[in-house]
Order: C-alpha cells, then structure tokens, then sequence
C-alpha cells in the first residue's frame, strides 16, 4: 500500500478475505485501513467508517465503487467524513450513523442508537453498544453515545464492534463468524483486554483492527490454542 495514498487498486490487491454464506453468496470483505473496510455482498458494495485523510494514508474514494451502504460507528473524525461520504454516495445509498453522527451531517442519515434492529433488502443490522468502561478512558466513547453492529447476511454474523473495550454486553453477542475488535491505546484496548473480548464472543475469525502502534503480534500469541483464526491485515 502507498505511503501517500491509497485507492481501489490497493484494495483490491492487498487484504481481502472471501467468505461463502449459507445460500452460497460469496462475501468478499476490503481492509482499506484503520477502522475503515468495505464488504461487497452479491455486487452490493456495504462501506464502515470510510475516513479520507483524516487517517493516513489518504484514501480516495472517488476511485472505489459506490456504495449501496454506508455505516458510521461514531462521531471521532476517525471514523466519521463527510468528504467521504460525499465521494462514495450515489442515488439511492442508504447511510445509517449513530444520533450525534446524524446531528453532525446536519440531520443526514437514518439513526441508530444501542439496541435498534433494522433489516435491509440485502441483510440486517443490529446496534449494538460501544464504550470505555476503564475510568480514565470514559471521556473518549462514553456509554450509550456510540455504536457498533452486527450484519446478518444471509446467515453469516459479521460483528464489527468500533471503539470499545470488553463491555459486559459481549456476553450477549452470539453466533459471531467474523468479528472486527479495536487495539488501540489510550482510545481502546490493550491486547490483552482485546484477547478477554474475544474468548467472550468466540467468533470463528478474528480481525483486530484500529490497532495504530500496537505490536499486534502479541493477539496472535496470546489467542493461540483458543480456536480462533486470527487474521492480521493492514487495519493501522
């Protein structure tokens, strides 16, 4: 990947997974960096947090598929860019953000806040919380302001979580296939807070991803023997 920039052809060459629903759809899932991914179910085209230079490197959006949806987990400007949402939006993309990412836009988007179901043509959605429990760290993702989700895609669970630490609302996350976790200090976790998370939900792949600086090799040892295919791409 480009230390300046990347565009559509780094992610189409570098960190994609393949993943098969029950139906027989082929889910094909895009690092594109930090917290942001693509997923492309069937030719519909799902962005999550798409940030253009607010992270490095720079992501140009105008050279990837428009989107049929786009997911905002929350308002940092790591994950909430109005430029990027301009680039990838198109006629008829549904854009689903939590209540203050809605106030930000100007009233832009369809809301969701913690506990919210909603079912797409394509799959469904569940909000699911999203904050700091560890005292010095509340200021950043206090309780009940921020989302993560849960796609249902034709029976496959995709749990991408935002930022967060292990919250006691885990062990009510069931049935994860994929599940994105951030690893991110001061703002997330540590691996091993990252590594509690994970034996809690159990998913079958495991993607740590909003790891920044972090030796995220210590995950892979620390997950070893647990079951769970930890997979490392470029989520810096």
């Amino acid at each position: 990947m480009s230390l300046l920039a990347c565009n559509a052809q780094d992610v189409k060459e570098n960190n994609v997974d393949t993943f098969t629903s029950a139906n027989g759809t082929k889910i094909n899932m895009h690092c594109i960096k930090h917290g942001s991914l693509s997923i492309n179910v069937g030719g519909k085209w799902i962005y999550i947090d798409p940030v253009t230079d607010k992270v490095q490197p720079a992501t140009d959006y105008t050279t990837m598929p428009k989107a049929d949806y786009i997911l905002v987990t929350h308002e940092h400007a790591d994950h909430l860019d109005a430029k990027a949402i301009e680039q990838l939006t198109k006629d008829g993309t549904t854009l689903i953000v939590n209540p203050r990412s809605s106030e930000i836009l100007g009233g832009k988007g369809d809301t969701m806040k913690n506990g919210d179901t909603k079912k797409m043509a394509d799959f469904t959605v569940d909000a699911v919380p999203a904050y700091n429990i560890s005292a010095d760290k509340q200021k950043f993702h206090p309780k009940g302001r921020d989302n993560g989700y849960i796609l249902s895609i034709e029976g496959l669970r995709i749990y991408i979580a935002g930022d967060t630490e292990p919250i006691p609302e885990m062990e009510n996350i069931k049935d994860i296939d994929i599940a994105l976790l951030p690893c991110n200090l001061p703002f997330t976790m540590a691996p091993e807070q990252l590594t509690k998370a994970a034996k809690t939900i159990h998913p079958k792949v495991l993607f740590p991803y909003h790891y920044g600086n972090t030796d995220i090799q210590q995950v892979v040892k620390l997950l070893e023997g647990s079951g769970i295919d930890v997979r490392i791409r470029q989520y810096q």
